[in-house]
């Protein structure tokens, strides 16, 4: 069986080996294990080595057929993608027409492209993982909510499962619910946490832009201080906020107190999780965020906005806390499990049950039969 695979993530080549960004290539492994023959049709970045966060696709059979990296965010790359897509249209169908089962990664400039033309092939085996925000109310870009249109569109998308993240009311026939895995059941152990009394951390995982809002934990951390809590705050990822930060950190006397771990593994964020109490995820848009169900799996209370399917994942805040992203309002939250730690406790337990139950197996399980 030929498993076709189009995607918008950028890919980078070494020593003859395709690389791709880390948690989305560990997917694409469960998803390329019951193929005979990859076929990937992506974007290629020849400039740049793999970095530390970027690993290696685990399929000795696979070829990918390089497409042009496009966006439509300007007059000129608007232009530039019309005169390209040609190119994209015919490395598309090419992949098509070889494959037995088309498997599109919505949303994304891609993704749209292979929307519309799976339209041509009715009656091949077809998945898309849309993994973005499903919510419908949500603003979202006119192009996500062209897709989500398409895939909504049972007529449009004969013999195809779309993939969503979350429970969401009126949805088709063809839409299935899903998530995504990070851990295997052999990882369910125990965590035990340092008392609250003994000192906060706080984590944040994710890169380091505003529609993440590092900024605010750093804010959050700098009230507990003034309040004569003893906090600490480790920043995992990277990204254009990181030298605002690193002169916040000096402004606000924070130096002992905050680590910026940069881009790390995934075992480090793992030892990260669970040192921490809680992670603070003041994210604008999401798909399935992996920071908040990794955080769950390992005790570490999430406090995050309601975007997306985390307030399922929440159970409307019995699993964690949902806040609107104030300072102030994140702050009074963990000021107030100071005084309740046994709620704490609870919380995070709950949130540790309901997390493990995603598991690896349950993931690959899921996809073998979609496959």
């Amino acid at each position: 069986m030929t498993l076709l695979i189009i995607s918008h993530v950028v890919h980078k080549q070494s020593q003859g080996h395709f690389y791709a960004y880390g948690p989305y290539v560990r997917e694409m492994n469960l998803w390329i294990k019951y193929a005979d023959k990859i076929v990937i049709v992506a974007p290629v970045d020849n400039k740049k080595e793999p970095s530390q966060i970027d690993i290696l696709y685990d399929h000795n059979e696979l070829k990918l057929l390089k497409i042009p990296q496009i966006d439509i965010l300007s007059l000129s790359s608007i232009l530039r993608a019309v005169f390209l897509l040609p190119i994209i249209i015919f490395s598309v169908l090419r992949g098509m027409i070889m494959a037995d089962h088309i498997h599109l990664r919505c949303p994304g400039n891609v993704g749209l492209i292979g929307c519309f033309l799976q339209v041509l092939f009715p009656f091949k085996r077809k998945t898309a993982k849309y993994a973005g925000n499903w919510d419908w109310n949500r603003k979202q870009p006119w192009s996500y909510r062209l897709q989500q249109k398409i895939l909504r569109n049972t007529f449009l998308t004969r013999n195809m499962t779309a993939l969503v993240y979350g429970e969401w009311p009126d949805r088709t026939k063809n839409i299935k619910p899903f998530f995504t895995a990070s851990y295997s059941e052999k990882e369910r152990i125990p965590v035990l946490k340092r008392p609250l009394s003994k000192g906060v951390n706080l984590a944040f995982v994710g890169t380091l832009t505003a529609n993440k809002s590092p900024l605010t934990s750093l804010e959050v951390l700098r009230e507990l201080k003034a309040k004569g809590i003893e906090a600490n705050l480790t920043f995992c990822g990277d990204g254009s906020q990181r030298i605002i930060l690193e002169q916040k950190i000096c402004d606000f006397g924070l130096k002992d107190n905050v680590s910026l771990l940069g881009n790390i593994s995934a075992e480090k964020v793992k030892e990260v999780l669970v040192d921490s109490h809680f992670l603070i995820f003041i994210s604008r848009s999401e798909g399935w965020p992996k920071a908040v169900s990794e955080a769950m799996w390992w005790g570490c209370l999430p406090i995050t906005t309601s975007v997306s399917c985390v307030p399922w994942m929440l159970d409307n805040g019995q699993r964690g806390e949902l806040v609107s992203g104030m300072v102030n309002e994140i702050s009074e939250i963990i000021e107030r499990y100071l005084y309740d730690e046994n709620s704490f406790e609870i919380k995070s337990r709950k949130a540790m049950e309901w997390s493990r139950i995603y598991t690896l197996e349950k993931f690959e399980s899921e996809i073998h039969k979609l496959i």
